[in-house]
Formats: C-alpha cells, structure tokens, sequence
C-alpha cells in the first residue's frame, strides 16, 4: 500500500460507531467512555509509533503500529486504521533483509506526518460525534 492509498477510506465508518453505541448502550453510556478512550489514548500511540520508528526499534514499531489499527478499527476510524495497516506491511516486507535501524527512520519520514494528520482529523470527528449524541 503507498502511503496515501489510505485516503481513499472514509475517515470515519458511522455504521461502526453506530453499531457501538447500540450494543454497548446504556444508562451508564459505556459507549461513549469506550469512544473517549480512544480519543484520550490516540496520542500516546501516535508518539509511541514516532518514538520506535525513529529509534529503529522493529518489535516496538510492530505493537505500536498493531494497537493503533486495532483500536481504529474497533471505533471506525477506517483511514486511519488502513494508513496503519499499510504501515504495518511495509514494516513486516521492507525490514526482511534491511537494518531496522536504517529503514524504520525511513518509514516514519515517508508515513508519520500523514498518520498524525489522520489521527487528529478522527479525533475531532469523533468528538463532534460524542456530543451530538
């Protein structure tokens, strides 16, 4: 995946979120908490994404990279979610015969700014979408 093929997603599934909010619905708004985790946590996997990258740390920039499109995807951040999951290609294909050290700064001047812009795009959808509801 080139490292815009994500935009071609939809920055956000509202059939995913809506989807959420009927089953985890109740007087307790669980939903709601689950989206705000994700909003809250969103910027320390993006950093831990950056850190790993730029330290060259394979197995770090792995699970980073893992979380962030596991968790976009259980929320319906779908760009997101495919920008990681093109990450996580290239990490798996470009560090097989390469130093890690050498080609993860790579990846993260080609995909990090991209990620971080997406990351921020959701955030605010996601929240214009908790308090509309």
């Amino acid at each position: 995946m080139a490292p815009d093929d994500g935009n071609a997603l939809p920055l956000l599934d509202q059939a995913v979120l809506d989807r959420l909010r009927t089953e985890l619905d109740d007087d307790d708004g669980v939903w709601k908490v689950f989206v705000q985790n994700f909003i809250d946590h969103l910027p320390r996997r993006t950093e831990k994404l950056r850190l790993t990258l730029t330290t060259g740390d394979l197995d770090g920039a792995l699970d980073a990279v893992l979380s962030l499109k596991t968790s976009s995807q259980m929320v319906g951040a779908e760009r997101l979610a495919g920008l990681a999951m093109g990450l996580e290609r290239s990490l798996r294909h470009e560090s097989i015969d390469t130093e890690p050290a050498r080609v993860l700064p790579r990846l993260a001047a080609d995909r990090l700014l991209q990620i971080i812009r997406c990351a921020r795009q959701t955030t605010y959808l996601l929240q214009k979408y908790l308090h509309s509801r």
